[in-house]
């Protein structure tokens, strides 16, 4: 075993995986939102500057990442989840990087906008959000127990309703899509 691994066994074993790092996680993105939407209501200072009140959204951060770290189960989620939202974060730079290589080179930087390549980022932000949603599950459980379901009660009639249903839905979806120019004309 080398220096660095018996470094990282180390850290291990005194709880920064388990607790330091999933209470910096949870208190900074606590702290974050309360700071960003402004819960607690704001105050003035000395230069009539409307400011948050730092002093309650820190504490209620402190507070909820204490609560998170007592859960074990919590640490477990959020390591797992967050370890495998990683994965498919280095996925998205991997496929960035092949997809930049086949467009000029511009100042800006090859990025997947919405404005100019609408369809890729729609699909592209699909796929990462249901990406998401199936690590949580994963890391949850649960998606072991809906597939034991859907592999024990796999019947080709639900099938069939499910497509049906969802062929529909998208059917109506398009068909009251309003058109571009319409939608440009309201602006006006």
């Amino acid at each position: 075993m080398t220096v660095f691994r018996e470094s990282i066994d180390f850290l291990v074993r005194i709880g920064i995986y388990d607790v330091v790092l999933p209470f910096l996680l949870v208190f900074t993105i606590v702290f974050a939102i309360l700071e960003k939407t402004k819960i607690m209501g704001t105050e003035k200072d000395s230069k009539d500057r409307e400011l948050t009140k730092r002093n309650l959204n820190s504490m209620i951060a402190f507070v909820m990442a204490f609560f998170v770290i007592a859960s074990t189960q919590l640490v477990a989620v959020i390591n797992k989840t967050v370890s495998q939202i990683f994965l498919v974060l280095l996925l998205i730079i991997c496929f960035m990087m092949l997809a930049g290589a086949f467009h000029a080179q511009t100042k800006e930087g090859f990025f997947l906008n919405k404005k100019d390549h609408p369809f890729y980022y729609g699909v592209f932000m699909v796929i990462v959000f249901v990406s998401i949603i199936m690590i949580f599950l994963n890391a949850l459980g649960w998606l072991d127990i809906i597939y034991g379901f859907l592999k024990d009660n796999w019947n080709k009639s639900y099938v069939a309703a499910v497509i049906f249903i969802a062929v529909c839905i998208g059917f109506m979806a398009y068909i009251m899509k309003e058109p571009k120019s319409r939608s440009e004309d309201k602006k006006d």
